[in-house]
């Protein structure tokens, strides 16, 4: 049975409440296969696309997002989607997540961490940022009523959407869209300020992906541009209050150390208020909001669903 019929079926069976695979086409006929919360037919109002972690726990974000929507009153009028970032079947060990399906044939395979990067696929020339611009516009032609769309990542899901911002080319005709950073281990800055002391021992602190010297060809727009994009998006940041520290619960074995990542403050927590910081002084001057979630380690079941969330991911 091919998987395409196979999705098909799977629709068919799901509830409302459940998450469906279904396949998007990529240039060069390469597959992204993603959760999605609704079948062709629905008219919802706001799609919550949710974006993995380094773990690839795209089931987990999905069912992160879907408790936030039912908590926040969101269940029948939000689509939840959540695309899943593959890898080779040789690298999976290293980033898999219970119950995520494995790599099939003809699917865009990234590595472990590039995909967070707007890599292109190790089999083909699409980036993962070209993949979320045409996996929006398919969702728009699936769901006309659609007046917003949100897309949140949540720790690599938080540096994906982060840098993808800048670089997005999102469909025309969209009246809203929304970007959520959540828990990043580090973040894109746009020029050479740092909170913490040391750029100067630091070579190659600003290339990209933690700056914007050396940028990649494909992304196919200068850091000017980039920061212009940026500053004039709407972008929330959500950070776990107990998001920082050594411990598991704060995941400090994934936390980026090196003195890149070491420019930008000790833990998630301190990274994230310092770039709040340096947004507001030098980006969308306080347009762009932190907000801390109370209670929250590193966890995007325990971030995305909580009440101080809400109006990042749904509005008002």
């Amino acid at each position: 049975m091919s998987r395409l019929i196979f999705a098909l079926l799977t629709f068919l069976l799901a509830t409302p409440a459940c998450a469906a695979t279904d396949i998007l086409v990529l240039p060069g006929g390469l597959h992204l296969e993603y959760y999605v919360s609704a079948p062709p037919g629905a008219a919802p109002s706001h799609i919550l696309v949710g974006v993995q972690g380094y773990v690839r726990d795209a089931n987990r974000t999905f069912d992160a997002a879907a408790a936030a929507g039912r908590a926040d009153g969101h269940a029948t009028d939000t689509v939840i989607v959540a695309p899943i970032f593959q890898v080779p079947a040789d690298d999976a060990a290293k980033c898999s997540y219970p119950g995520v399906p494995e790599a099939a044939p003809g699917d865009a395979l990234w590595k472990c961490g590039n995909w967070s990067g707007g890599a292109k696929a190790s089999n083909g020339d699409v980036t993962s940022f070209q993949a979320m611009d045409l996996l929006l516009a398919t969702l728009l032609q699936r769901y006309p009523s659609v007046q917003q769309i949100t897309i949140a990542g949540f720790s690599a899901g938080g540096q994906y959407v982060q840098r993808y911002i800048g670089f997005s080319r999102p469909p025309s005709g969209l009246q809203s869209l929304r970007y959520v950073v959540a828990d990043p281990s580090v973040f894109l800055y746009f020029d050479t300020w740092r909170p913490e002391p040391g750029a100067e021992s630091c070579p190659g602190y600003n290339k990209w992906k933690f700056g914007t010297g050396d940028l990649p060809v494909y992304l196919g727009r200068d850091a000017a541009a980039a920061r212009q994009t940026y500053a004039h998006a709407n972008i929330a940041y959500l950070e776990g209050a107990l998001d920082q520290g050594t411990s598991a619960a704060a995941a400090y074995a994934l936390l980026e150390k090196k003195c890149p990542a070491a420019l930008q403050g000790p833990y998630r927590l301190q990274r994230g208020q310092a770039y709040a910081v340096y947004d507001a002084q030098y980006l969308a001057h306080g347009a762009h909001k932190l907000t801390i979630i109370p209670g929250c380690a590193h966890s995007v079941t325990c971030v995305f669903p909580a009440p101080a969330a809400a109006a990042a991911l749904f509005g008002g």
